[in-house]
């Protein structure tokens, strides 16, 4: 019987942390990131959705995604931004399940989903149990700001376009609080784990 953990969070909280540190005791990590560049890469059938929606300009010149482009081009329209996800998320998600039973067939005791938008993308069918890494306002700012070089204003429309971390706690079975030390961290993912019935990892 394996586990399946659904890790999500918001930006600058210390999820990508909290992730290394599955990897460090040995659970597979699958990660949306990686999977949604996978997902639309030449020959992809997400990639071909695309360019027939979006058009050849959006490609560069050795055929692939050109993805600031197209971020520029969805940032600006909502309908775009819909196909693109409609393109792109249920082929992540395809990807990811297809890896979850992988695992499972492999005997892992554990698979983290590392999902950004997990609750936002109401994914949490996705896994047994939901985790999510918690840092309050100020530090999440603060972390932004520091870790992107980006100004105030800048950094608050990025986490203010996100669903608050607070109000994601409701959605979680269990929740890091990662505002002290990174040793802290590792001390509460270990307790949780245990309680979750992964002691020997």
């Amino acid at each position: 019987m394996s586990l399946t953990i659904g890790l999500t969070g918001g930006i600058a909280s210390g999820k990508s942390t909290v992730s290394k540190m599955f990897q460090a005791i040995g659970i597979q990590v699958i990660d949306a990131d990686i999977e949604a560049r996978l997902a639309v890469e030449k020959g992809e059938r997400a990639y071909n959705d695309i360019v027939n929606y979006f058009g050849e300009e959006i490609l560069q010149q050795d055929g692939s995604i050109n993805r600031e482009k197209l971020g520029s081009i969805v940032f600006h329209d909502e309908l775009k931004r819909k196909a693109l996800n409609s393109f792109v998320h249920p082929a992540v998600r395809e990807r990811m399940l297809a890896k979850v039973e992988e695992a499972k067939d492999n005997g892992s005791q554990a698979i983290v989903l590392d999902i950004p938008l997990l609750i936002e993308g109401k994914l949490q069918y996705m896994a047994d149990k939901i985790l999510l890494v918690y840092v309050d306002e100020e530090t999440q700012l603060k972390r932004l700001m520091d870790r992107n070089q980006f100004s105030k204003e800048d950094a608050l429309a990025r986490i203010n376009s996100q669903m608050p971390l607070k109000e994601k706690i409701e959605f979680a079975d269990a929740v890091i609080d990662n505002n002290a030390t990174i040793e802290n961290t590792e001390q509460q993912l270990k307790e949780i784990l245990t309680q979750w019935g992964l002691k020997e990892i």
